[in-house]
């Protein structure tokens, strides 16, 4: 009897045990989480401290920074006030950048939205998403005095899709997209996910793949107090760093900073074809690991030996702490890119980039990539691209050599597709996104990038214009760059050698468009206007080398 109470008592003892266990590690930390005074009360001057640099005496006189940012509501005029001095107001405010875009805009065919049903649309989205959020406290126990979420018409997120038109993501003039970049570095997180691609390989990672979607390159999707959107690419490489000379781009490093400043450089150019992009401090304990509902993600988190708080992408293959990002200890460093329209609203044609590259270890030498139809070995490739649709009658192959000068001078060769919205037709804009293998060796241009440019031999007037422009002393390309990044609350985003980089690589393309002149004369090699698509035969001349 003795022995029998003996074992009774220890197994009460065991059970207090777990039920304690249970009690600290799940229950209090929510408990906690719902006492924690709310974060976003606009009339707190301290609430912002976690996730927003506080003002100093620079943000009080104007100067680059402050050009940088009020660079969209910039007129005829300013870089005579308060910009003076600023060679990216000058730029901004240089002819080419006011000249009215063609074909102009003539009513709602031309934007990509239906106001009144992307509205209706988002209401839906918002009573749907605080159903949710009710029926996930319930089944906790949980009470809050957290009021319902509201869809406001003038967050910058609405007036940011709403202004999408057939000219590009946002329009010269608007000031959303600086209010945007304002909103993702300082509202609050409410909850935090997996992306879509991560989420599809959730225990159906394929090893024997080169090319994976998740793992090194992990991203969550964030969502904030005004109910928009943003992709969060964390830091993984420190600025200095480049991509060894041995590495495959396909399995390069995502950098943050690639993704910062390619919405910069793509506003110079006055593509205006990637999605706002800011970098900003995120505290991974309270604006991920708190705010998430996804039980996998809560699950990768864990504190390093060096008492940092650190997380991974869960997938058989890259479930490993070596493989994490962290903290220090909560603060990590990352780009969030602005969520492009729902698919059900605007939907996207995804497809594969003519000039696509190996995705092999085996590269061109494969036996299967050496045909002869493939561009990296015959120069005459272009040939057959203009004789195939939609490239032999739209403005589609001008759009993939602007892509292609976007991607040669930051370096990206991980373009295997693009995407467009189908509303616009064939001729619709290219959106340049995932750009985040970008900026990764500065030491090193990647001639193939141009292929599209040099083998056919065409480029927008548009674009050449824009160039030129870049590269005069006054307008120099390293220069704005470097100014329009100083806006970024991460900044410096690039090293100098990068920035220098810019230039070396503009000249090469100028020179690569001299080249091709020389040719076949100016009028077959500029296209005065979008639609034309007749190019030169490219037997003439092999510019490829």
């Amino acid at each position: 009897m003795p022995g029998l109470r003996r074992d009774r008592l220890l197994t009460l003892l065991l059970l207090g045990a777990l039920l304690s266990a249970d009690l600290y590690f799940h229950l209090w930390p929510q408990v906690r989480r719902q006492l924690r005074p709310r974060e976003h009360a606009r009339g707190c001057p301290c609430a912002r401290r976690a996730s927003s640099p506080a003002p100093d005496a620079a943000a009080a006189s104007p100067g680059p920074r402050a050009a940088a940012r009020n660079f969209s509501r910039a007129g005829p005029g300013t870089e005579r006030h308060g910009g003076r001095g600023s060679r990216l107001q000058a730029l901004f405010a240089h002819p080419l950048y006011r000249v009215p875009e063609e074909p102009p805009l003539l009513g709602p065919e031309d934007s990509l939205l239906a106001g009144q049903e992307a509205l209706r649309y988002y209401r839906r989205k918002v009573a749907r998403w605080n159903r949710r959020h009710k029926i996930y406290k319930e089944q906790l126990n949980l009470t809050s005095l957290d009021t319902p979420l509201q869809l406001r018409l003038e967050a910058s997120w609405v007036q940011f899709h709403l202004g999408i038109s057939r000219h590009g993501l946002y329009s010269r003039s608007s000031p959303v997209v600086s209010q945007l970049l304002q909103d993702m570095r300082r509202f609050p997180t409410i909850s935090a996910d997996y992306s879509q691609d991560e989420k599809a390989l959730l225990g159906a990672c394929d090893c024997t793949q080169i090319v994976k979607p998740s793992g090194v390159h992990l991203k969550l999707v964030l969502r904030f107090s005004d109910f928009g959107k943003a992709m969060f690419k964390p830091m993984r490489q420190q600025r200095d760093e480049e991509t060894p000379a041995d590495f495959f781009y396909f399995i390069d490093f995502q950098r943050h900073n690639a993704e910062i400043a390619a919405f910069h450089l793509d506003r110079i150019l006055d593509f205006r074809r990637v999605p706002p992009t800011v970098g900003r401090l995120v505290n991974v304990t309270k604006e991920i690991l708190e705010v998430t509902k996804n039980e996998i993600l809560q699950s990768v988190f864990f504190v390093s030996p060096a008492s940092n708080v650190c997380f991974f992408a869960k997938c058989p293959y890259m479930c490993k702490t070596e493989y994490a990002v962290c903290g220090n200890p909560h603060l990590l460093e990352g780009s969030l890119s602005a969520f492009l329209p729902s698919l059900n609203l605007a939907p996207r044609l995804s497809v594969p980039n003519p000039w696509i590259r190996s995705y092999s270890l085996a590269g061109k030498e494969d036996p299967r990539i050496s045909s002869p139809l493939r561009w990296e070995v015959n120069p005459l490739y272009c040939d057959t691209v203009k004789q195939i649709y939609p490239y032999n009658s739209s403005s589609r192959l001008l759009n993939i050599i602007d892509m292609a000068i976007f991607d040669f001078l930051i370096g990206n060769m991980d373009r295997h597709h693009y995407e467009m919205f189908t509303k616009f037709g064939d001729d619709g804009f290219l959106i340049h996104l995932d750009n985040a293998r970008g900026f990764g060796r500065h030491s090193q241009d990647e001639l193939s990038i141009l292929s599209p440019l040099s083998q056919c031999c065409r480029i927008k007037k548009k674009t050449l214009l824009h160039l030129q422009l870049l590269a005069q002393a006054d307008y120099r390309l390293s220069d704005v760059m470097r100014e329009s990044l100083l806006e970024d609350q991460l900044s410096p985003i690039l090293t100098e050698p990068h920035l220098l980089a810019l230039d070396r690589r503009l000249q090469i393309i100028l020179q690569t468009v001299e080249g091709c002149v020389e040719a076949h004369g100016e009028q077959s090699v500029i296209a005065t206007d979008p639609a034309e698509q007749s190019a030169p035969d490219s037997s003439q001349a092999n510019l490829t080398s």
